[in-house]
């Protein structure tokens, strides 16, 4: 009977166990000192380049290509990681201790690192700007014996201050000391050895080129031209270490393949990527270093502001019906209202790291750049299925602005290619060292126009998620199933299913909230559980700046503290829904003539909003907003929720649903008054 075959994950787990015996066996030898230094390290880089190559291969690896099913299969897999980790750390630090000594000023012969790297050096002064007799120097050189350190040699550096290592590979250096430079990395830190032949990575700021330094501060001339000669070295440094990288697998430095990519890499994500702990498809978040970076240029408080005209004595997307003195409808080129529903199969990040948010941000997007504000929705998750994204939970009251995935787009451009850029991503925090980080899972982009330019139809759309970024292409998530396998007809709808998906629908809208969009801005992207307070403040928006302002060119500020902080909400989901909550109680105690009656509304909508927001922004017991840090969130519902019910009790002891006297209750303090609270600057917020 012939033997049971076995799966792929099966045979990872018996090659990690061989390899923890070869190393087992290797660190024994070294602490018996038993055989040469030389050949303990070749074993070493060996054992290494096996760990390396066995980890790549696990990361590869899927669920359906085992032969049988297997029980637990990702904590499998997660535990197969670790252990090769483990396994990586144990063979650096070996690689680091064996690792042989460079030359000194007493020895006689020249390692083959030295060799390797004054062959290079020598070839790059020869094609670059040196002439045939100082080529012919070089060469003479290579053959004499090593001279002591001097100035001219360009390995040889000087210390400029005290640096003291923080940490595991660090080389601790005095001033005056002299360090011959192993290997030169383009983040700065360099991989140096000091006279007692101790090695480790000092920065190159600490540096000066030769063997002397002056007590006396440099010219600013000699300032220019190290800087000149830095930026020449890292170029230089980037082709050697591309050239490098691709003899990694039969240098005889491949010991030190790990430790230089951990210290080239500019990004973190590249170094988790290569640990395994996130899926090589994985980018940093273009449209999070949009919000970043560029202020309040891509947020929706910039949105909501009004827009000036070209001329910018008006304003292009605000006017007022002069027969109703509502704010007048206008109709764009764009308007669509759709709900996302799930994202299935999208990859796992492995071990090292802790997720603190799975969502998506959306924007309107043209092939080319963002045409409206980035929008972002909280994923549901549930760790019984990893890979499936869920939004818009049932839950009891109000659904949470920020986990409402029922959003709406009005976008005024004429671009033929105008859709809905998805990004789905992933807000983490390192275990090992608690560093934050925001990346990107993969995008997926939908046209709102068939090839004719008719509007797209009504109906649910199955988008493939692409890896990468928008601007990428042909990035492949190690995770997915490989496309284009031959395979049967069956097989191949298997693996469909497998693929990375985004589900979207496209559907109507009332002739209330049609109403109720017509009103906002020419350009926004939000969720339309908060339609109706945008609305009311577009009316107090035009009343102020249409009708009470003494002429169309007064540009004075203007006391208008709900004007002057509504915005903000936008950028703080958690205030916008203690407003809709707040909102929503002063909407059940009106009579039905009162919720037709305008001016009643905005009447109302202001005491709200002031004995509820506009006192939680000013409190001291609120914590600043900070995306993504759950104990922050949590610390900020319970002081949101616990004004509300203090606003409650005040609404059923005066029987008003708003008033000043929140502010005077002694249970609660507030921030020093500042007179930007209540003015409202035109000039500085207008777009």
């Amino acid at each position: 009977m012939p033997p049971k075959r076995k799966g792929r994950l099966q045979l990872v787990q018996k090659e990690v166990d061989e390899i923890t015996k070869q190393v087992d066996s290797l660190v024994k030898d070294v602490q018996s000192q038993d055989g040469s230094t030389e050949e303990a390290f070749r074993r070493c880089q060996e054992l290494q380049i096996s760990a390396e190559k066995t980890l790549r291969t696990l990361n590869k690896l899927t669920k359906a290509d085992e032969l049988a099913p297997v029980g637990n299969y990702d904590q499998r897999k997660q535990e197969e990681e670790r252990r090769l980790l483990k396994i990586l750390e144990r063979v650096n630090t070996l690689s680091l201790e064996l690792s042989p000594p460079g030359s000194s000023t007493a020895a006689g012969n020249v390692s083959k690192e030295d060799s390797e790297e004054k062959d290079n050096d020598d070839e790059d002064e020869v094609d670059e700007d040196s002439s045939d007799d100082e080529a012919d120097g070089a060469d003479e050189d290579e053959k004499q014996a090593v001279k002591p350190p001097s100035q001219s040699d360009p390995h040889i550096y000087t210390v400029l201050s005290d640096f003291k290592g923080e940490q595991e590979g660090d080389l601790s250096v005095q001033r005056g000391d002299v360090l011959r430079i192993i290997r030169k990395t383009i983040d700065g830190w360099w991989l140096a050895q000091d006279a007692k032949g101790n090695r480790g990575v000092v920065p190159k700021t600490y540096l000066k080129i030769g063997s002397g330094v002056d007590d006396d501060d440099e010219d600013e001339d000699d300032d220019d031209d190290n800087e000149e000669e830095s930026e020449e070295e890292e170029e230089q440094i980037g082709k050697e270490l591309t050239d490098d990288e691709e003899k990694q697998s039969s240098s005889l430095h491949s010991n030190w393949s790990t430790v230089r990519k951990s210290l080239t890499e500019i990004d973190a994500t590249d170094v988790l990527s290569a640990m395994g702990a996130i899926p090589s498809g994985f980018r940093p978040s273009s449209l999070n270093k949009l919000l970043m970076e560029e202020g309040i240029t891509y947020r929706g408080s910039h949105y909501i502001q009004p827009e000036l005209s070209q001329s910018q004595l008006s304003f292009s997307d605000l006017f007022l019906d002069p027969d109703t003195g509502r704010v007048r409808a206008r109709q764009v080129r764009t308007c669509v209202c759709f709900s996302l529903w799930s994202c299935r199969m999208i990859p796992t990040p492995g071990v090292g790291v802790q997720v603190l948010s799975r969502h998506i941000r959306l924007c309107a997007f043209d092939g080319t750049q963002v045409l409206s504000n980035i929008h972002t929705v909280r994923a549901t998750y549930n760790s019984k299925t990893p890979k499936t994204w869920s939004f818009s939970p049932r839950m009891a009251g109000i659904l949470p602005a920020l986990l409402d995935g029922d959003c709406y787009l009005r976008c005024n451009s004429a671009s033929p290619d105008l859709g809905i850029l998805f990004e789905l991503g992933v807000t983490f925090i390192r275990n090992s060292t608690g560093e934050r980080g925001d990346l990107s899972c993969g995008w997926s982009f939908l046209k709102l126009t068939d090839d004719t330019g008719n509007p797209l139809p009504k109906r649910t759309y199955e988008l493939p998620v692409n890896d990468g970024t928008p601007y990428e292409k042909d990035v492949v998530v190690e995770a997915s199933v490989t496309r284009g396998s031959p395979a049967g007809v069956f097989q191949q709808i298997l693996q469909a299913r497998r693929q990375p998906r985004i589900i979207i629908k496209l559907k109507s809208s009332n002739s209330r909230t049609r109403t109720q969009l017509s009103l906002l801005p020419d350009t926004l992207l939000h969720c339309q559980s908060c339609i109706h307070l945008l609305a009311l403040h577009r009316q107090l928006l035009a009343d102020t700046l249409l009708m009470d302002r003494p002429t169309m060119q007064n540009a004075d500020l203007i006391c208008s503290p709900v004007l002057s902080t509504f915005p903000m909400l936008l950028d703080q989901p958690d205030l916008m829904d203690a407003l809709r909550s707040a909102w929503l109680d002063a909407e059940t105690n009106m009579s039905r003539a009162q919720r037709r009656d305008l001016s009643y509304l905005k009447q109302e909508f202001v005491k709200v909003y002031m004995s509820s927001v506009y006192f939680l922004l000013h409190s001291p017991s609120l914590p600043c907003h900070r995306w993504a840090d759950p104990p922050l969130e949590e610390q900020r519902a319970r002081v949101i929720y616990a004004t509300l019910d203090a606003l409650k009790r005040t609404q059923h002891t005066t029987g008003q649903s708003g008033g000043p006297e929140v502010f005077v209750d002694p249970m609660h303090q507030h921030l020093a008054f500042d007179i930007t609270e209540l003015t409202f600057d035109l000039l500085r917020v207008s777009r």
